[in-house]
């Protein structure tokens, strides 16, 4: 048996809604084919599977096992055939790429003047609407068109149409540039998280310097300046300056907002530019413009021009949840955020095909941590559990190290002794073997370890021993991202001040002013 998220065709079919199976099967009546014919026949019967399974298949005389990998790429090509047809579906990318197949037809057919008519409009969109890469397409195909059939329509059109393509092939040059850096630094800050020692920071800076083209800032479009911004951010995030990160998410922001047509031409990258702006005032503590940037979002997303698919309603969910999550750490609302433990998992299981492991174990963790201050421990520690036990999860390191780390807290705090010692052993194994073993956590292991030689009385002046070492590495440019997991500071806090964590937090949130 194949498992289903492994079989394309079985989890693009269980992706349709019931207006595209609807569309779906017009569509076959209207290619005048048989009704029963044989991939008519699998897509009604893989529609009513709940798991994909071969065998059912095969049984059911649909196909024989020799032609099975024949009829389902028919039957996937002819799904893919009717989705492009749905007006849903038409998007000014699709529009234009269109109009592109239909001139080149005709120029295969040699009605060149027609050809030429369709391209000129299409090149006229595809320029306003920032579709470079087809613009030059365009421009490309005209030229050759040109070479056959001389219109004499424009004077000098031979060198009007060389200095269109330059200048759309150095933009598409200038694009490709920074998008390829930006990719590679969001690779690297998947892979390892941020920079952990001056050895690194240097790597990292000097990498940027070295592949960030040279540009003029007034000469750059919409989609040059987001790859422009986004290579920044990624760059931003990676040496720990988040006030930086905020400064380029805003910029990134801003460009939709200056240009609301480009929102719904390019919803998945203003979705994300308003989640890494989130994450940034989420690191720099800003509440009120956190607050404002996702009540402002949620407004956008749930208006009626804001475009839908499935993609967007997984981002969305994605998003708007992991940031309501961080509004109530910000804030140290605790409690009030459990109502968003159900909405996830709930959404974590309808959109598992479209979200990858990586965002989900952050959500877990952001789960881990809502419920370690509520001070339910017990609940935390099984969320953790999901992090810690996925041998297949390949990035982020060092979001499995702080799972580890939280954890030792977590069963310290729950009375849990028993598995302490094992859970030290374990997690300072880990560590060693990631290379990630910094201050803050040889003293978190340290204090651990050292617990069981404490008496009751000499507890409290272990912890603020504890909590002054730490203190010193607050602020501390590659020590500091230990108190973004898990702000151990407050925990401490809480100790010292006999307090819940959470009263700790939100009395901090309300001592700052911004």
């Amino acid at each position: 048996m194949t498992n289903a998220h492994r079989d394309a065709l079985f989890v693009l079919i269980k992706s349709l809604s019931k207006s595209e199976k609807r569309q779906f099967k017009l569509y076959v009546g209207r290619l005048g084919v048989n009704t029963d014919a044989k991939f008519l026949a699998l897509f009604n019967l893989m529609d009513k599977m709940k798991k994909y399974d071969e065998k059912t298949i095969l049984d059911s005389g649909i196909v024989k096992k020799s032609q099975l990998s024949n009829l389902k790429a028919h039957l996937y090509k002819q799904i893919l055939v009717s989705l492009r047809l749905n007006p849903v579906n038409q998007s000014i990318r699709v529009q234009i790429r269109e109009q592109l197949d239909f001139a080149t037809i005709l120029y295969q057919k040699g009605l060149y003047k027609q050809s030429l008519k369709i391209l000129d409009k299409a090149k006229s969109t595809a320029i306003e609407n920032e579709e470079k890469n087809i613009a030059y397409e365009i421009v490309e195909l005209e030229k050759i068109i040109e070479t056959q059939y001389i219109t004499r329509s424009i004077p000098d059109r031979a060198d009007e149409l060389a200095v269109q393509a330059k200048q759309l092939s150095a933009q598409n040059v200038m694009t490709s540039k920074l998008s390829n850096l930006s990719l590679q630094l969001y690779g690297i800050m998947l892979k390892v998280g941020y920079v952990r020692s001056d050895e690194d920071f240097i790597r990292v800076k000097e990498y940027f310097e070295s592949h960030l083209p040279k540009y003029q800032i007034e000469t750059l479009g919409f989609r040059e300046k987001l790859w422009l911004y986004k290579a920044h951010l990624w760059y931003s995030f990676l040496i720990q300056d988040f006030l930086s990160s905020y400064k380029y998410a805003s910029k990134w922001v801003d460009l939709f907002y200056d240009q609301k047509e480009q929102i719904q031409l390019n919803p998945v990258f203003f979705l994300k530019g308003n989640h890494y702006l989130l994450e940034s005032l989420f690191y720099v503590k800003y509440s009120s413009q956190f607050k404002h940037t996702l009540d402002r979002l949620e407004k956008v997303v749930q208006s009626k021009s804001f475009p839908k698919n499935d993609n967007i309603a997984s981002l969305t969910f994605l998003y708007i949840n992991a940031n309501k999550l961080n509004l109530h750490f910000l804030e140290g609302t605790f409690k009030k955020g459990l109502y968003l433990v159900k909405i996830i998992e709930y959404g974590i299981n309808k959109h598992k095909d479209r979200i990858d492991a990586h965002h989900i174990m952050i959500l877990y963790y952001k789960i881990a941590c809502l419920y370690f201050g509520v001070g339910d421990n017990k609940t935390c520690i099984q969320f953790l559990k999901k992090i810690i036990n996925n041998k297949n999860l390949k990035m982020r390191e060092d979001l499995m190290c702080f799972a580890r780390v939280l954890s030792l807290v977590a069963h310290y705090e729950a009375g849990m002794d028993y598995h302490l010692e094992i859970q030290l052993k374990s997690t300072y194994k880990f560590l060693l073997k990631m290379n990630d073993l910094h201050a803050v956590q040889k003293e978190m292991i340290k204090f651990l370890r050292n617990l069981g030689n404490i008496y009751p009385h000499e507890l409290k002046n272990e912890f603020l021993k504890l909590y002054n070492e730490l203190k010193k590495y607050e602020d501390h440019p590659y020590e500091k991202r230990a108190f973004l997991y898990l702000d151990i500071i407050s925990w401490l806090e809480s100790h010292l001040e006999n307090k819940p964590v959470d009263q700790i937090i939100r009395e901090k949130a309300m001592a700052v002013i911004r």
